[in-house]
């Protein structure tokens, strides 16, 4: 236990700092942030990433502290990993489960991204709805990941700990996510709204708090006349955390459809969530582009709901997680590729 809580800190600590550089690089002045920036580090951010996937190949055990035949056996069997282990050769049987561990936290960072993306078309509308000015969006998004990091921490530690007590739930999962896929791909070209005066944040913010009408400048709250008021941008702030907790309703239990290990969860939860702030600055302006992308997000949570409901089945007949990033990827390549290759075409306007 104590190997798990060290190497937890100190990936804490890590992210933490990877927070104060953000804020650091991008918000030292009050200005929009630029492609440039983004790019740079959503580059940084996605190698450090694999640079994490590095690490969990060759230290991976490291973090439940095993040492011997019997601690691996143990936590194989408690998280389920799909690997075989040679009772006589420890250093091989744990270069396996080091293998493995990597390509967990690969393929369930890859389905975090993907189904994140999804989550900047929400975002979008927020800000337009709302009227935020570009100059602000950097900061509400940043102060965004502290909550999305307790949220998931919560989500995925409950979560681990129901499924190990309670296996069916994987079938609710599966369930679920075959239900979210199939509604999704019904409603892809539904076109979605926001509405700041009716949205049920406002309205219950507007009850319950001092709201003032207007934005300052980037101040989340601001005092008038002696009274400290609520500006408009912390709602903002409060609707996108609220986003995010939709959102993770349903990739956090496509993530333990990959693997039942916490731990990997979270980092892969994590690292793609940083990501994404980063990288909506340079999809916000293109990701309506990827006009089957909505196709292939339905898919690849309807294949991830089956693989819940028929894991049993699946790890009989040597399913691997080699095999579902394979597929995985190819749904994504396929939804992205498809986009590019036959784009929206735009009614012209003829003339007589």
């Amino acid at each position: 236990m104590s190997n798990e809580i060290l190497f937890l800190s100190g990936f804490l600590i890590f992210i933490l700092a990877l927070l104060l550089l953000d804020l650091g690089v991008f918000n030292k002045k009050d200005s929009a942030v630029s492609l440039k920036q983004a790019g740079l580090m959503s580059v940084f951010i996605i190698l450090l990433s694999l640079g994490f996937y590095i690490v969990l190949t060759y230290f991976g055990h490291q973090i439940h502290g095993i040492d011997s035949i019997e601690r691996l056996q143990e936590v194989v069997a408690k998280h389920k990993h799909p690997i075989k282990i040679i009772p006589d050769n420890l250093e091989h049987s744990i270069m396996l489960y080091n293998k493995n561990l990597g390509l967990e936290f690969l393929t369930g960072y890859l389905v975090e991204y993907a189904l994140s993306i999804d989550n900047i078309f929400v975002i979008l509308l927020v800000f337009s709805g709302f009227g935020v000015a570009p100059r602000n969006y950097h900061r509400v998004l940043f102060w965004g990941i502290f909550g999305a990091i307790v949220m998931r921490f919560l989500f995925i530690f409950i979560g681990a700990a129901l499924i190990q007590k309670f296996e069916w739930i994987m079938y609710v999962f599966g369930a679920f996510l075959i239900y979210t896929g199939v509604k999704m791909f019904i409603d892809r070209n539904k076109e979605d709204e926001i509405d700041p005066q009716h949205h049920p944040v406002v309205k219950f913010a507007q009850k319950h708090f001092k709201v003032h009408n207007q934005f300052v400048g980037n101040k989340f709250f601001v005092v008038i006349d002696g009274i400290k008021k609520m500006t408009p941008l912390f709602l903002v702030l409060i609707i996108v955390e609220f986003t995010d907790l939709i959102f993770a309703v349903d990739s956090i239990p496509a993530i333990f459809s990959i693997t039942k290990d916490p731990y990997i969860v979270f980092f892969s939860n994590i690292f793609a969530i940083i990501g994404l702030r980063s990288m909506f600055f340079l999809l916000a302006g293109i990701v309506n582009k990827f006009r089957f992308l909505k196709i292939g997000l339905a898919a690849l949570l309807t294949f991830i709901g089956l693989k819940m409901i028929f894991h049993h089945y699946l790890d009989d007949n040597g399913f691997t997680t080699s095999h579902s990033l394979i597929v995985i990827v190819s749904i994504l390549f396929l939804s992205i590729a498809t986009s590019l290759m036959f784009p929206e075409k735009k009614p012209h306007n003829i003339e007589s």
